[in-house]
């Protein structure tokens, strides 16, 4: 049974031209790309520019730009040049483009409040979009289609909380829950607020996750981000060594973090014994995706398997019980993928 399908080339072209333009505008960003202007202030006879925009809680924000110079001129003038505003509706075509041609893209009221927690810079803080949406990404960077554990209504992120890696300016702060009632969709956190439901789409969460550590289940809170999010076992594997990519949306495309595909494989299979019996149809859904994952990187990337494989197996017999529980049920699921004999072969 083929686990994924192949895009034609044409898609695949389409997605590579997408994917190096949005990343490099992602790269060039600057608070002229978002909405707000620039007013202007006199200081001891000097003047000053700053840019502003509304928060989502409804306050003003200024940032400063700096005097009132060539340099500053300049990114005042690009803030209005209509060739950078072509350039930004040439990101949209090129997104439509390559969903004509059979790329994936993700739900529009997905794409609007992940496109709306990117603009909050929850990635460029070191947030990472996680669960079946990062599934479906993998689609478009392999050039291939999924034919099994695609279906998703929720949407997952996490962080690596307080043990986050990345050097984060000592002055950041970002408001995230604003952000998300900003959206004014209806959604309601929990109490610990490290979920947000819709009531009239029971099945369209947000949920914030981390990394499980010394305080066992209790919500880890980070106080520079507005955010609580709840511990889970083995979620650093997915934490760690995050790449970029590229989501593609009908309002264009998304610049976001995404585990590597390797640890995202491996991490399905260890939570696979962690679900309750009542959420078998989570774990079924968690070794469809590891078998379509690992029926590709197994042949076109496998030295990145074989190392993660044997990183998982060497943090302990927890890490160890669970894995092999996981890849036990995948086996008996895709006995035709021949999983077992690879990986033994792979690992003797």
């Amino acid at each position: 049974m083929a686990l994924h399908t192949e895009f034609s080339l044409a898609a695949q072209t389409a997605f590579a031209g997408l994917d190096a333009a949005a990343r490099q505008a992602d790269l060039n960003r600057s608070i002229a790309d978002l909405p707000g202007g620039f007013a202007k202030k006199v200081v001891a006879g000097r003047t000053y520019w700053y840019y502003q925009v509304k928060n989502p809680d409804g306050q003003l924000r200024q940032s400063y730009v700096g005097p009132d110079d060539v340099a500053t001129q300049a990114l005042i003038q690009r803030h209005g040049d209509t060739a950078h505003k072509l350039a930004q509706q040439q990101l949209v075509r090129l997104a439509r483009s390559a969903m004509e041609l059979g790329c994936a893209d993700i739900p529009p009221k997905h794409a609007r409040v992940i496109e709306r927690l990117a603009d909050s810079g929850l990635f460029s803080a070191g947030g990472i979009l996680v669960g079946t949406h990062a599934f479906l990404a993998y689609q478009n960077i392999f050039g291939v289609r999924w034919t099994a554990g695609a279906a998703t209504l929720d949407l997952d992120f996490a962080h690596a909380g307080r043990n986050v890696s990345l050097a984060l300016p000592e002055n950041l702060k970002l408001d995230t829950t604003a952000a998300i009632d900003s959206l004014e969709m209806g959604f309601i956190p929990n109490q610990a607020y490290t979920s947000f439901r819709k009531a009239d789409e029971p099945d369209f969460d947000l949920d914030f996750l981390t990394s499980r550590g010394r305080t066992g289940d209790t919500p880890v809170t980070v106080a520079r981000l507005n955010l609580t999010m709840q511990p889970l076992r083995f979620m650093e594997l997915s934490l760690q060594d995050p790449m970029r990519a590229t989501l593609i949306a009908r309002s264009g495309p998304i610049v976001v973090n995404l585990p590597r595909p390797e640890r995202y494989a491996l991490h399905k299979l260890l939570v696979y014994g962690e679900r309750a019996q009542a959420q078998r149809t989570k774990a079924r859904k968690d070794i469809a995706q590891a078998a379509a994952l690992l029926d590709y990187l197994l042949v076109y990337d496998t030295a990145e398997v074989v190392e993660m494989w044997v990183d998982v197996n060497a943090r302990g017999p927890g890490w160890r019980k669970r894995l092999k529980e996981g890849f036990d049920a995948m086996n008996a699921l895709y006995p035709e993928c021949a999983f077992a004999e690879t990986i033994a072969r792979l690992t003797a």
